[in-house]
């Protein structure tokens, strides 16, 4: 096989791409549904990781996986912070809130650039 024979590998279907693409929506979207949206998307990600060879698919499901997890991590963590007063847990939840939004749209925004979801 010649190495710049792309013809020997798998092409995605746009359908897989528009899963993609939801599935992006729905982590973006989770803090409106209360995590729901997260949670299936979460669901979704593993099911099809699964299955994955396209590494670039297989990086943004992996890149959203971890995102989900670190965010519970850090809800979790500073959950405490609650009890304090409801300010000092508002922040928190709100640093929180926006760093799991960044990750998201960043993760998106390489995706629809057919980059991988972190720079290394």
């Amino acid at each position: 096989m010649n190495p710049t024979d792309l013809s020997a590998f798998e092409m995605k279907t746009p359908g897989e791409r528009n899963l993609m693409q939801l599935l992006y929506g729905l982590h973006t979207l989770a803090w409106f549904s209360g995590g729901a949206f997260a949670v299936i998307a979460l669901i979704m990600n593993y099911i099809r990781r699964a299955d994955e060879v396209d590494a670039l698919y297989l990086d943004h499901h992996n890149y959203m996986i971890r995102t989900f997890w670190w965010t519970l991590f850090w809800l979790v963590l500073l959950s405490p912070l609650w009890l304090l007063l409801i300010l000092p847990g508002a922040i928190a939840y709100g640093l929180v809130w926006l760093w799991y939004l960044y990750r998201c749209i960043r993760g998106w925004m390489r995706f629809n650039s057919q980059l991988p979801a972190q720079i290394v």
